[in-house]
């Protein structure tokens, strides 16, 4: 399914985070997709058309993020990002959703589980933020300019770079040459495409640290919510080590799935093995 394509299927949900945009495609149980820092619903968007014929698969775009807008007054934390989520499983009335997070959105899907367990049938977490693993150590660069008052100013000739831009994405994909021109556009210039966005974007970054994610760990250690977690081995921002703690301290989780040779953003680059992962998953608590 090609970009454009994707977007035939667009909704929007008001909430008290603004309207929040998302791609629905597929009937039955809700399933809530949730993507990373930097992209939006289109990383999902190799991975929910196979899922689709057994689940409602909603891909949300955060605040900032795809066709979402961010009003001047949202805080842009992960904390908040798991409240916008359960406005919006309200407002799109989606009841208990199969929740599946990727990457900071990882990190939201724990946050929104531990203070909202009734709300999730089954988890599902993929490379992501864990415990105080945010920001991860491969992102010090960029948070060191964020919070030095410089990605901001360094947006316009990241944008009009084409090398610059792809070097945000690339060193998260097997293949680089799978991340086509049109996927980095359609990351990239929700949040920095203009100055007040690149401002609001600097201050996400900036601010990204480990106290909502240490917050939620009690509950974490206590959520016996049905838990898949399939995790790439080569991936430098989030090392193994985290999806075996995850393992070890969701009661819930019942199996761990290592992607041989995957990085960050195996969801999309490989997304026919991880849609066999996350069925059998589904399929599993569905009988349970």
């Amino acid at each position: 399914m090609f970009l454009t394509g994707f977007d035939d299927y667009r909704h929007t949900v008001r909430t008290q985070s603004g309207e929040v945009s998302y791609v629905e495609i597929g009937t039955g149980p809700a399933a809530l997709f949730v993507h990373g820092i930097a992209t939006n619903a289109y990383v999902w968007h190799n991975l929910i058309p196979l899922l689709a014929d057994t689940r409602r698969c909603v891909a949300i775009d955060l605040p900032l993020h795809g066709q979402s807008l961010a009003a001047p007054e949202h805080q842009l934390t992960v904390g908040a990002f798991a409240d916008t989520l359960a406005e919006v499983c309200a407002g799109a009335r989606l009841g208990q959703v199969d929740l599946v997070g990727h990457d900071t959105g990882g990190a939201v899907a724990q946050i929104f589980a531990a203070r909202h367990p009734e709300l999730v049938r089954t988890l599902t977490l993929t490379n992501c933020e864990t415990r105080d693993n945010i920001p991860p150590a491969a992102m010090a660069a960029t948070v060191e300019a964020a919070r030095a008052g410089q990605l901001a100013a360094a947006a316009p000739a990241i944008l009009t770079d084409p090398a610059a831009a792809r070097a945000f994405f690339a060193t998260g994909y097997q293949d680089p040459q799978f991340l086509s021109a049109e996927l980095i556009d359609a990351f990239l210039k929700p949040v920095i495409g203009t100055p007040e966005a690149a401002a609001r974007f600097q201050a996400l970054i900036a601010g990204l640290g480990p106290d909502d994610l240490l917050a939620a760990e009690p509950a974490l250690r206590a959520l016996r919510v049905p838990t898949l977690i399939a995790w790439a081995t080569d991936d430098e921002f989030f090392d193994l080590k985290w999806a075996h703690w995850l393992y070890d301290t969701i009661p819930g989780a019942r199996d761990l799935v290592e992607i041989a040779d995957g990085k960050l953003f195996f969801p999309h680059e490989r997304a026919d093995e991880l849609s066999s992962h996350i069925r059998r998953h589904w399929a599993t608590a569905d009988r349970s």
